[in-house]
């Protein structure tokens, strides 16, 4: 039972109803063959009924034709026996005729029985086309209903390696967003040295502000410095250039 189930289910999987249809009429092609064999049967057998049925006609003239000859020659004894001939002969006529009749009532039979298969044959080719028409448009719709869906086996496939390629870079980027805050928090050393946690970034920028606040005070006090400079210079009257020392020496002519 579960073989004849499993080989049930395996041939309805396998079954395509356009293969079958045409099986089928290919089965009715071959009965009204054979019935149109059997009509050329039977009337190939009436026409030898017939062709006896002439030669035994002929037959029965021909000895009715004796017997009047030898009655009328005077020979009553080869008249009657030309007479006994015919008589079976004619026996053998009616048995013929009444063959024959069977025959042609056969052949009558057997005709409109292959006229009306061939009208059923004619109808099923219609029909089947039909039917074949109306399977492969249903089949082709519903492909293309399964392709737009993504359930079909071959797009169920895709649909199926872009959800793992969805997933692994989603996994991958997660990895990704982890390990940097995993190193930013300082949980993770950066071996390659170029990475920084946050605290060491925050004394980096105030040390960088703070060397340039210094330096921008030192400047401010240079400038500042010489600005007094020039003022003291400034108070004295005249350079010490055009001033003559007190303590040089007068020298007299003589």
């Amino acid at each position: 039972m579960i073989f004849r189930a499993k080989a049930n289910k395996a041939l309805d999987r396998a079954e395509d109803p356009r293969e079958t249809l045409d099986y089928s009429y290919q089965k009715q092609l071959e009965l009204l063959q054979k019935v149109r064999r059997g009509v050329a049967d039977v009337a190939t057998s009436r026409k030898r009924l017939e062709l006896q049925l002439n030669q035994l006609q002929n037959q029965s003239s021909k000895l009715e034709d004796q017997g009047r000859k030898a009655l009328a020659l005077g020979r009553e004894d080869l008249a009657r026996e030309a007479l006994s001939r015919r008589a079976a002969l004619q026996q053998q006529v009616t048995d013929l005729e009444t063959q024959h009749a069977t025959l042609q009532g056969e052949e009558e039979k057997l005709t409109l029985a292959a006229q009306r298969l061939q009208a059923k044959v004619d109808a099923f080719r219609t029909k089947k086309e039909t039917i074949k028409a109306t399977y492969t448009a249903a089949q082709a719709q519903t492909r293309i209903g399964e392709a737009f869906s993504g359930i079909s086996e071959e797009m169920g496939d895709v649909g199926m390696a872009i959800q793992r390629a969805e997933d692994k870079t989603a996994q991958l980027q997660a990895r990704a967003g982890a390990i940097d805050e995993l190193l930013a928090s300082g949980a993770l050393d950066d071996q390659s040295g170029m990475h920084k946690d946050d605290i060491q970034a925050e004394l980096d920028r105030l040390s960088g502000g703070t060397d340039v606040e210094l330096e921008l005070q030192r400047m401010k006090a240079e400038l500042a410095g010489g600005s007094s400079q020039q003022a003291i210079e400034g108070g004295t009257g005249q350079p010490q250039s055009q001033q003559q020392p007190q303590d040089t020496p007068r020298f007299d002519k003589q």
